[in-house]
C-alpha cells in the first residue's frame, strides 16, 4: 500500500541554507513541522523532495473550508451489504508509516484542526471515536502543515494550542540569483531570460501592501519561463503569467507593464 503514496521520480528542489538537514534531524526525532512562507515559494516542492530523500511515502491534503473532521478521520460508508469504515487521509498515513501533509491549513476550520493534537506530542495517537479505536501512530509517521502568514486574519490563523506543537520553517522567495538558476534548471530557459524574469518580479514583490496582497512567486516565474521556451513572446508571456493572475487594477497593472517592458523592452 505504501507504494501508491511514494514519490518515483526526485522532485527538482534547491535548497536554501539548512533546511534539509534540519528537517532530516526532525524527522529523525519525530517532531511535527509547520512550515510558513508566501505562496508559490517552493514550501509544497520542498515537502515533496524531503519524502523522496527519506525514502517515505507521502500523502497530501489540500485543505479548504468545507473539510470536516471525518474527511481527514474517515467514516462509516453504507453499502448493499451493511456498512464499511473507510480511513481518511489522515489515518492512511498514521497507519502506514507515511508523512502526511496538511497544505495551507488556515483554510480548514479550527474545529477540524483539533483531531491532529493526539497526533503532535508524546502520545503519538488518533482516537477514532466513531470507530472505537485508538490509532497508535507507525513509528515512521510525521505530519506537516504549512500556511501563509501572509494571509493570517482573526478568522483564519491557527490557534497557539495548534502552533506550539510544531517545530517551524520559515520560508520566502529565494535570492535572486538563486531563483534565476531555478528557473532555468526548471524550465531550461536561457540564464539571461531568468535573470530578467527574477528582475520583474522583485519589482512586482516591492509593492505587496501597496496595491498588491501578494508579489510575484516563483511558482509564477516557472510559469512565464515555460511560455518564453515555448517561444511566445517574452512581454506576452509575462502580462499571462505575471500580471493577469495577481490583480484586476489597472494602475497596478500598467506600473507592472511599465517594469515588463523596462526589462524585456525590444
Amino acid at each position: 500500500m505504501t507504494a501508491d503514496y511514494r514519490i518515483q521520480k526526485e522532485p527538482f528542489y534547491q535548497p536554501q541554507s539548512n533546511e534539509v538537514a534540519l528537517y532530516q534531524a526532525a524527522y529523525q526525532a519525530k517532531l511535527p513541522v509547520m512550515v510558513k512562507g508566501p505562496t508559490g515559494c517552493g514550501k509544497s516542492r520542498f515537502i515533496e523532495y524531503m519524502a523522496f530523500k527519506l525514502g517515505k511515502p507521502l500523502i497530501t491534503v489540500a485543505c479548504n473550508e468545507d473539510m470536516t473532521a471525518s474527511d481527514l478521520v474517515g467514516r462509516y460508508l453504507l453499502e448493499a451489504n451493511g456498512t464499511r469504515w473507510l480511513d481518511g487521509p489522515l489515518t492512511t498515513a498514521a497507519r502506514i508509516g507515511a508523512i502526511c501533509y496538511l497544505d495551507e491549513i488556515v483554510e480548514a476550520r479550527q474545529d477540524t484542526t483539533v483531531v491532529i493534537h493526539p497526533l503532535t506530542d508524546h502520545r503519538r495517537q488518533l482516537p477514532l471515536d466513531k470507530k472505537g479505536e485508538l490509532l497508535q501512530a507507525h513509528p515512521d509517521f510525521q505530519l506537516v502543515i504549512s500556511y501563509n502568514p501572509g494571509y493570517q486574519s482573526l478568522m483564519k490563523d491557527l490557534k497557539q494550542s495548534t502552533k506550539q506543537r510544531f517545530v517551524g520553517f520559515d520560508f520566502d522567495y529565494p535570492a535572486p540569483e538563486l531563483e534565476a538558476s531555478i528557473l532555468s534548471t526548471e524550465t531550461g530557459i536561457g540564464l539571461a531570460d531568468a535573470v530578467r524574469l527574477v528582475k520583474v518580479a522583485t519589482a512586482a514583490r516591492a509593492l505587496k501592501g501597496h496595491g498588491l496582497d501578494e508579489g510575484i512567486s516563483t511558482r509564477l516565474l516557472v510559469y512565464a519561463a515555460t511560455l518564453i521556451k515555448a517561444e511566445v513572446d517574452p512581454l506576452d508571456a509575462c502580462r499571462m503569467a505575471l500580471v493577469c493572475p495577481i490583480t484586476d487594477d489597472s494602475d497596478i497593472r500598467a506600473t507592472l507593464d511599465h517594469a515588463i517592458e523596462a526589462v524585456f523592452g525590444h
